[in-house]
């Protein structure tokens, strides 16, 4: 089966499935325009596509940071012209503008959270180039993306409160490319497994960049599921890619669950439903990063949500578990206009 054939195939079982399993309001047109994208420029180009840097691919220039290329360019030029002995102040937008300083803010609140030797080993962490990212920071020869610091601080963050205890089995629910799992990959912990469960065509985008890192052999996907039936967590393979209703079918129980910011773009009862089945699978630790005031609503033109979650939600959705801990400053993150993109670290209570 040629690679956009098994896109194609997991398009078409995604229209079968129960609404809780399809694209929500936010995700509708984006997921269509990242489809054709994929056709029309590569899979192997996706971290420089317009449309997964606007939904799925997170950087700290532009888009994210609210200027244009064009804007940026201007500020630039405008500068160079009226200051043109100004190399300081040049350098010094640049940084700004480019998102190398918010960058460099997260790697050094990494740096200062971390100690040499704990697992997960977070510090020996380097991202592949895979994707042809457009934005990549570089310190002490390792390379960062604004995905991989968002995960490094977040696990830094969850590590705070494992009290030396590590968690091997990993589920994440609408995990970008897959980030997580290569962050543990290289965490320096030779028994883990890592499930990321999502909807195609951001699916599709993980397994192919997994499938890089890692290996073929080493990724199981999800035309390696038989319908509708049960599966072993154990029985799969180091790293899983499947799509969003497969997660009925699996069987076990997982350590650590993650949700980065994915949550924030769905509506109550596909949170509720997915949370069901963390909760099903007796998860240990769920680590859950999202816009305390919840996405912004849906709107003519304008991606957006039905009816918004806020982070005060999510106890109600876990009353199998007891909030640890929450964190803005330093590990999560406000934006210029006052929204905050808060962790919330939960354990559960009961057997």
């Amino acid at each position: 089966m040629t690679t956009y054939s098994r896109l194609d195939q997991a398009l078409q079982l995604m229209q079968k499935q129960a609404l809780v399993y399809q694209p929500t309001s936010f995700w509708a047109t984006a997921s269509q325009r990242i489809t054709d994208e994929f056709m029309q420029e590569g899979v192997e180009n996706f971290r420089r596509l317009k449309s997964a840097l606007t939904f799925f691919v997170p950087n700290y220039g532009a888009p994210a940071s609210g200027l244009s290329i064009e804007q940026i360019t201007l500020l630039e030029k405008t500068l160079a012209y009226s200051y043109p002995h100004a190399v300081k102040a040049g350098l010094s937008l640049n940084r700004s503008i480019s998102g190398y300083q918010s960058a460099l803010a997260d790697y050094r609140v990494l740096q200062a959270s971390e100690q040499t030797g704990d697992l997960p080993d977070l510090l020996g962490f380097s991202e592949s180039q895979i994707g042809q990212p457009v934005e990549q920071w570089q310190w002490n020869s390792h390379r960062y993306s604004r995905s991989a610091l968002n995960y490094l601080l977040g696990l830094s963050f969850l590590k705070k409160h494992l009290d030396r205890e590590v968690p091997r089995k990993l589920l994440e629910i609408g995990g970008g490319f897959g980030t997580l799992g290569e962050i543990w990959s290289q965490s320096g912990i030779s028994d883990w497994q890592y499930i990321d469960i999502d909807i195609p065509p951001t699916q599709f985008a993980a397994d192919y960049y997994l499938r890089q890192v890692l290996g073929d052999k080493q990724v199981s996907g999800f035309d390696d599921i038989a319908a509708g039936a049960a599966v072993d967590i154990d029985s799969l393979k180091q790293a899983s890619v499947l799509c969003s209703w497969q997660i009925e079918q699996l069987q076990g129980e997982i350590d650590l669950f993650v949700n980065f910011i994915s949550f924030q773009e769905m509506e109550p009862d596909v949170v509720q439903n997915y949370l069901h089945h963390v909760d099903r699978l007796k998860t240990r630790w769920v680590l859950l990063r999202n816009m305390r005031e919840g996405k912004q609503l849906k709107r003519e033109g304008h991606a957006g949500v039905t009816t918004p979650i806020k982070t005060d939600d999510y106890a109600g959705m876990l009353p199998n578990y007891r909030l640890i801990a929450r964190n803005v400053h330093p590990f999560g993150f406000e934006t210029v206009d006052g929204f905050h993109s808060e962790l919330m670290l939960f354990k559960r209570q009961v057997q």
